[in-house]
């Protein structure tokens, strides 16, 4: 099991359709909203993905079926 974390970013014609319902019961994944922004344009949400590999590849590939835009979460540590 690993975590991917994604920033999606939904058309107008997505932002009323339940896309992270459908994604954790379409595959076998969970699904943590990390932070999310909706307006009536762009719908934006910070999604963490859990599951196995292949499974995660699968869902991220049905969401850009859809028309939503993926992209990795990129984290800047700095180490003391």
């Amino acid at each position: 099991m690993e975590t991917t974390r994604l920033w999606l970013m939904y058309p107008a014609k997505l932002i009323t359709r339940p896309i992270v319902y459908e994604l954790g019961h379409k595959f076998s994944v969970t699904t943590n909203v990390r932070q999310a922004s909706v307006t009536n344009e762009i719908g934006l949400v910070c999604l963490e993905l859990i599951g196995e590999r292949g499974e995660t590849k699968r869902a991220i590939a049905w969401l850009e079926e859809l028309g939503v835009k993926v992209e990795p979460v990129e984290i800047n540590t700095i180490e003391g």
